[in-house]
């Protein structure tokens, strides 16, 4: 069992009957690739001045989306929308090649906040395509991040979205075959998937280092741990959020009795709580602490005690803001 913790919250629990508990899963909230993106935004906004643009949501937070918008940052769906000559930064989950080049042709100017876990995966696909292979990409059809890769081999990817896609897949004898993933799905799914794969072709090849990112794996195995003995867990993250959605499905895979995703505390239902003893509480690798602190403090004001956190890994992974801004920072002496 994983070390554990009292986690104060600053405000005191009120009277229970001594058989309720409140688990914190440690690590959640915040990655490595998602605070670099956020503070990309945050530290352009005060370089360049507002606005500043950003294609797609910097991350799958509408709370952190807000939040930069009150700033100056302006969100578009597509370049078209940015004006020649601005300044736009690309979002944490990657884009495809032709995006690189509308912007280039439009003389804006880019700073790429791709996370470098997702830049891997690109960098992988392009070798693979390089030495015709055949790419099964392991992903949700949609997402930025597959998009964003698909982009970078289009005549090389086909999409896998799950295992029940195995058995329609057809390749001719002699068919040179590797796998990919989007870094933010189930790890369990996702294996489900190569095996089915495997099991029908063979020749499949692995990539050189696991693609689903360290925050994914982390979270998921520590949702497992208090989804156990968890009558309910509640997982903080926007709808948009796919790291998100999937701890919900871990929760309830391992053994929870309910769980739920909110995007913040006032998406909980009282009725979640009647007969509940015991809740688990996490969120997404894109959600801001606060948010969470705001669920706990819902849960101590309804009887249940000061949460002790789970411990299931340490994270310490800081990368570096891109290199485009690194230099404007530097120049400008900041």
């Amino acid at each position: 069992m994983p070390d554990s913790e009292t986690v104060p919250l600053g405000m005191p629990a009120v009277a229970t009957d001594g058989d309720r508990d409140v688990l914190l899963a440690a690590p959640r909230g915040y990655c490595a690739g998602v605070d670099r993106a956020v503070i990309t935004v945050e530290k352009a906004l005060d370089l360049y001045g507002a606005p500043v643009y950003v294609r797609k949501q910097i991350v799958h937070n509408k709370h952190v989306v807000h939040g930069l918008e009150e700033r100056g940052a302006v969100f578009v769906e597509e370049l078209g929308e940015v004006p020649a000559g601005a300044t736009v930064v690309f979002s944490a989950h990657g884009v495809s090649p032709t995006v690189h080049a509308e912007a280039t042709e439009r003389g804006l100017k880019t700073i790429d906040a791709t996370c470098p876990l997702v830049t891997k995966v690109h960098h992988e696909a392009k070798r693979f395509a390089k030495e015709d292979y055949q790419i099964l990409l392991i992903g949700h059809e949609g997402h930025e991040e597959v998009e964003g890769t698909a982009g970078e081999a289009p005549d090389h990817i086909t999409l896998v979205q799950g295992p029940a896609d195995v058995d329609d897949l057809e390749f001719a004898d002699g068919t040179k075959l590797s796998w990919l993933s989007q870094t933010t799905l189930s790890v369990d799914e996702t294996m489900e998937t190569v095996d089915r794969l495997r099991a029908k072709f063979p020749q499949l090849e692995d990539p050189p280092s696991d693609d689903i990112c360290y925050a994914t794996q982390n979270r998921q195995l520590a949702v497992k741990e208090i989804a156990r003995t968890s009558d309910l867990v509640i997982v903080v993250g926007s709808a948009n959020s796919s790291n998100s959605v999937r701890l919900v499905e871990v929760a309830l895979e391992a053994g929870a009795g309910s769980a739920y995703r909110v995007d913040d505390v006032s998406e909980i239902e009282d009725a979640w709580l009647e007969g509940v003893e015991s809740v688990g509480v996490t969120s997404g690798a894109s959600v801001p602490d606060d948010l969470v602190e705001g669920v706990l403090t819902f849960l101590t004001e309804r009887g249940y005690p000061t949460a002790t956190a789970v411990h299931t890994a340490e994270e310490s992974l800081i990368f570096a803001l891109p290199p485009e801004l690194r230099k404007d920072l530097r120049a400008a002496g900041a």
